[in-house]
């Protein structure tokens, strides 16, 4: 089983945004959340819910399964 890694959450929102072009203040309108908490969620300070875990995925067009996925991934990396 895969643990949580804050690390592997702050690598792959980065990844995904840069990979989009898009700033934080665009991806954060393109999810509906504050500029603030996409900020902490890719430093690391903050965890996002599930609920913010959809909203990104969206906005990164692509399902919550595959974000998550993609953080588990990252967490075998490391």
């Amino acid at each position: 089983m895969t643990e949580l890694n804050r690390k592997a959450i702050c690598v792959v929102m980065k990844r995904l945004r840069k990979k989009k072009h898009v700033s934080q203040e665009v991806l954060s309108g393109l999810a509906g959340i504050a500029r603030s908490h996409l900020a902490m969620i890719e430093a690391g300070t903050k965890l996002p819910n599930l609920e913010t875990i959809w909203k990104l995925s969206n906005a990164f067009d692509i399902s919550p399964h595959e974000l998550i996925e993609l953080i588990e991934k990252e967490c075998e990396v490391k």
